[in-house]
């Protein structure tokens, strides 16, 4: 890569990165600041540390491998955390290097939706569900996942529309994903 070249990749407007089996090869300056990390600092580790829990973590694995093993990007916005423990929501997009295992490489780029923290906090049990609406899974889906009844999603569920005064999901994943310029009030 010419010098021109390697400015250009760490200077990019979003975020990119290189894994191997979700492992961290290659990033750039934007992709280790948008995180709160220096670039030395990320390669070699594990997406792991990008994400608030192991489970978390886990459930996110499978999500897209589909298309990337027949050879289409794939894209989708999620919660991640920062060095700091806080959270950020970013939309993802992935393409493989690799079709026939799609998690042995992968390039991935990261874009910021809303950085500026505004509103209520979320409750590890608030942030779980809020990521698996995202995804699409119903209430029991999302019990299934979470160990719960679905009547307790189904009260997180109402407890994350009321916190920020949506009136249905998509209003309210609209909000995370800033969507809507307004923002709920605290």
């Amino acid at each position: 890569m010419t010098p021109l070249d390697e400015l250009a990749f760490d200077c990019a407007p979003m975020g990119l990165a290189l894994t191997e089996h979700r492992i961290i090869r290659s990033c750039n300056n934007t992709f280790a600041q948008m995180f709160g990390y220096q670039k030395s600092d990320l390669v070699g580790q594990s997406f792991r540390v990008l994400y608030g829990t192991d489970q978390e973590f886990h459930q996110i694995r499978d999500i897209g491998l589909e298309p990337l093993r027949q050879s289409q990007p794939y894209t989708d916005e999620r919660l991640m955390r920062r060095a700091d423990g806080s959270a950020i929501w970013c939309r993802f997009r992935a393409r493989t290097l690799t079709p026939e295992v799609p998690l042995a490489r992968i390039v991935l780029s990261f874009a910021l939706i809303d950085n500026t923290p505004s509103g209520p906090q979320l409750t590890k049990r608030e942030r779980d569900v809020l990521l698996l609406l995202s995804q699409g899974q119903t209430s029991k889906e999302m019990a299934l996942v979470l160990g719960l009844s679905p009547r307790t999603v189904e009260d997180v569920r109402a407890r994350l529309l009321k916190k920020y005064q949506a009136k249905n999901v998509a209003v309210l994943l609209s909000r995370f994903s800033g969507r809507q310029s307004q923002k709920p009030s605290r």
